[in-house]
């Protein structure tokens, strides 16, 4: 809102993302009556874009019935993340499902780095200068190649100045199996959300030897890797998009949802008990947060060499008009 009460409305623009066929599965709609008296017209539903999306999407759709906003069909919100960014720079574009609205960054996961808990390695500081000094013998582990994981490893080495081409990392598609390889010997490290790494760091198997999040996490004994020398700030990030097309009334009432949501006690309260970080952003400010997301994940994919350019094959603006 503005300084005088009243909602602005955020310029309209459109990214397309390479997010493969988007299940319109029945989600949580939104009608809310505020003061019994004013209603809104657009209805809209809640939709994950992925099953590792669903618990966001249902806790979004839960929060939203609470601030009064009503179930029904209507307009989509398709809740997605930083893998499906990432999908779609490795697709090269392809596999479009449409163009969407940005609406508002929901959430994240906090990552760690992790060794076995007889690694020589004592500290991050130990692990980052053996990846400095011979990035090609410091196999790394944790989950698919191009996803968070891997693009952490990749930030750490481009923030410690090592050749980030150069990283040996190997891709699981569960952190189980990550934490299989780590303690098997076939990694030196791994990365992965702090929520799937808990119970072996509580069980003594592994230790923490740095987190992503800017700030220390309590009860986890480990420094963030900015203290630890590493200029990096990294969440596995949610939001909400809307879809292509979407009009300018219903993306305000949208974006009001979202205000709404991302502000209630019961948002913050969810947010803890499943382990993740309430990140609230909406409209422009998200927007232009997200743009700058874009840029980073291309500039390390291409790093990592996963891709052979940092030229855009994500579509923002006038994506409508040969642009």
């Amino acid at each position: 809102m503005d300084g005088s009460g009243q909602t602005r409305m955020p310029r309209r623009r459109f990214i397309a993302w390479g997010l493969g066929a988007i299940a319109a599965a029945a989600g949580c709609g939104a009608e809310r009556v505020s003061g019994g008296a004013e209603v809104l017209r657009t209805r809209f539903s809640v939709n994950p874009g992925g099953q590792q999306w669903a618990r966001v999407a249902r806790t979004f759709g839960g929060v939203a019935r609470s601030a009064g906003f009503q179930t029904g069909a209507g307009t989509p919100i398709t809740v997605v993340g930083l893998p499906a960014l990432s999908a779609a720079e490795l697709n090269d574009g392809q596999g479009v499902a449409g163009v969407t609205t940005p609406l508002a960054r929901l959430s994240g996961e906090v990552e760690v780095v992790v060794v076995p808990a007889a690694s020589p390695l004592k500290d991050f500081g130990d692990f980052g200068a053996q990846l400095l000094a011979r990035p090609a013998q410091t196999p790394v582990t944790g989950g698919p190649q191009g996803e968070p994981d891997h693009l952490l490893f990749g930030l750490i080495a481009k923030g410690l100045g090592a050749d980030t081409r150069q990283v040996d990392y190997t891709g699981y598609p569960s952190g189980n199996e990550a934490a299989t390889a780590l303690l098997a010997g076939k990694a030196v490290a791994a990365a992965g959300p702090l929520s799937e790494w808990r119970f072996n760091i509580g069980r003594g198997r592994v230790r923490a030897l740095a987190v992503s999040s800017a700030q220390r996490l309590p009860g986890l004994d480990a420094p963030t890797l900015l203290e630890s020398g590493v200029r990096v700030d990294f969440t596995n990030w949610v939001a909400a998009f809307g879809p292509d097309g979407m009009g300018e009334e219903s993306r305000e009432w949208a974006l009001r949802m979202c205000d709404d949501v991302l502000g209630a006690p019961g948002w913050e309260a969810a947010c803890r008990a499943a382990g993740w970080l309430s990140l609230p952003l909406v409209g422009d400010d998200f927007e232009r947060w997200l743009g700058s997301e874009v840029a980073r994940t291309r500039a390390v994919m291409h790093g990592l060499g996963l891709i052979n350019s940092t030229r855009a094959t994500t579509c923002w603006g006038s994506c409508g008009n040969g642009h």
